[in-house]
């Protein structure tokens, strides 16, 4: 049975750092393309980062290129999302999710992924 689970979220000050981690259990998640999502109360859903299955493709929104970094830990079967230079409106909800479609030049769609972790909250405020 496929499992995520996000963990890392919280808190911040606005210019603070945060990782988000994915940890999947029941596959081995460097086979499955992962994205990251964030949804704050009373918006739709958005896509923030992916990387594609073999890590041809990864995408970054604009709002969060140069400050988000994604990347895999094989050795730990997480995706993980190292996030810098916080703002206020990163505060959401976010979600990792895999199976779906991940290009370097689109954000990725939620309808087209089939497995979801809880989420995490992070919070950037002062």
């Amino acid at each position: 049975q496929v499992q995520l689970v996000e963990s890392g979220g919280g808190s911040v000050q606005p210019g603070g750092s945060l990782r988000l981690s994915c940890q999947a259990s029941g596959i081995t998640l460097k086979h499955y393309t992962v994205a990251w999502f964030r949804q704050a109360p009373g918006k739709e859903r958005e896509g923030v980062s992916c990387v594609s299955g073999v890590d041809a493709d990864i995408y970054y929104s604009d709002s969060v290129r140069g400050r988000f970094t994604i990347s895999r830990d094989d050795a730990k079967n997480t995706v993980d999302l190292q996030m810098t230079a916080l703002k206020p409106e990163d505060s959401a909800a976010y979600y990792c999710a895999i199976d779906g479609f991940c290009y370097s030049d689109t954000s990725p769609l939620p309808r087209d992924f089939d497995y979801w972790g809880q989420g995490t909250q992070v919070t950037v405020s002062s």
